[in-house]
């Protein structure tokens, strides 16, 4: 425990002058307003949290997979006495569990694996082929772009350009409005029993009926929720049944493949949260503290309020008030609709900033804790107080010195 502290501790020291990195917001190692909670509500508004679901969900495989290799070496047996098709798979193709099960692979095959292997079309595992090279790299040196690679065999016409992220295609147009809960928790499958390789399996297939089949799961009431992916990564087929016991030597081969089933799909994801989501993520977060309806609900009132300002102020003027020095108190409608207005604009509220705060959902707040975010919207905050104090001073003196004049 410990040294899980110091751990914690050093990573947080070394963020004191720097903006998290994705890994870390993803191995949650980061604090709010930029922690994974706030990502996946970011991803919501935009209706894309099922990329970041799938993401969850995959990791929750791989670690499921983990578990029942050490098991099984915990249990005296080799990997390669109990599951010998998988490690003759491994063996040959590479595998993203080979210090784990033992396997001496080459640091260029680590992650070799297809991700679908002979579950896909003999087109797909062409153009599959082609692409292993991009799309494959191992943890911790991701490629910098997340472009997949084309079939040189497909025409513009069967396959026009498309998007390089699977954003801008999701299939629910984002809305300022989209305000609906999260689709459900990650897939959970809980271990109350040895893992068994038919537990591999039933995840695989939830994840696969869930993400990557565009007619659902028939056997699984579950809601769909279809992601898009590049052809090379798209998997048609999930040949085995979680309910039986693969028997025949194909079935054996295909179950082999399971450990590794979605690692190059996972991985074109992160690339794509990363270079796309997670910078505007960031700069919502990181130098703001408001929702875009938070922000819209102050657009609409700091107009309405410069309306009442603004006539207050000429019907001081056209009635000639006296005495004059009523006119200073216009300071109090201009500075509420110029704090408003300010605040759309920058999408930071900076009363809310002094009190640490900053929004997650419309209206409702967490505290800030991630030390250089607090510390740049503090920064932002004293920067947003001085422009609103200049021009609500600029207009309060103005209409203070224009003479009166009774109509």
């Amino acid at each position: 425990m410990d040294d899980e502290k110091h751990t914690q501790d050093e990573w947080a020291n070394s963020r004191r002058h720097r903006l998290p990195t994705f890994t870390e917001v993803l191995s949650r190692r980061t604090r709010p307003p930029v922690d994974l909670f706030m990502f996946y509500l970011f991803l919501q508004r935009e209706g894309a949290e099922d990329i970041l679901d799938f993401w969850l969900d995959v990791q929750q495989h791989e670690n499921l997979c983990r578990a029942y290799f050490k098991d099984v070496r915990k249990s005296g047996r080799t990997i390669k006495e109990d599951w010998p098709q998988y490690w003759d798979y491994a063996r040959r193709r590479g595998s993203i569990y080979g210090t784990v099960v033992g396997l001496n692979t080459d640091a260029k095959r680590s992650t070799a694996s297809t991700g679908a292997g002979e579950m896909l079309s003999e087109q797909d595992r062409r153009n599959l082929s082609a692409s292993t090279d991009d799309h494959q790299q191992p943890t911790g040196r991701r490629s910098t772009s997340p472009r997949p690679q084309r079939s040189a065999a497909a025409s513009p016409e069967e396959n026009p350009p498309r998007s390089t992220t699977p954003f801008s295609l999701t299939r629910r147009t984002p809305t300022l409005f989209n305000l609906r809960r999260a689709s459900r928790a990650p897939t959970i499958i809980p271990r109350s029993s040895a893992i068994t390789r038919l537990d591999l399996v039933a995840s695989a297939e939830r994840i696969f009926y869930r993400y990557l089949s565009p007619v659902g799961n028939q056997i699984d009431s579950q809601e769909n929720h279809e992601i898009y992916l590049p052809p090379a990564l798209r998997i048609h087929t999930f040949p085995l049944n979680s309910q039986h016991e693969p028997k025949t030597q194909t079935e054996l081969n295909m179950m082999a493949q399971i450990p590794d089933m979605f690692h190059a799909q996972k991985e074109y994801c992160f690339r794509a949260m990363e270079q796309d989501a997670f910078p505007r993520f960031l700069r919502s977060k990181a130098f703001g503290n408001l929702t875009p309806i938070s922000a819209l609900v102050r657009l609409i009132l700091g107009l309405v309020i410069l309306w009442i300002g603004l006539a207050a102020g000429f019907a001081l003027i056209f009635l000639d008030v006296h005495p004059k020095s009523k006119r200073f108190f216009l300071f109090l409608p201009f500075t509420f609709a110029v704090l408003f207005l300010v605040s759309h604009q920058y999408e930071l509220d900076p009363i809310l900033v002094f009190f640490g705060q900053s929004e997650t959902t419309p209206f409702r707040t967490l505290t800030i804790r991630e030390p250089y975010v607090r510390n740049l919207l503090l920064g932002r905050a004293v920067w947003v107080t001085i422009v609103v104090a200049i021009i609500v001073t600029a207009l309060t003196l103005i209409f203070w010195a224009v003479p009166g004049h009774r109509l």
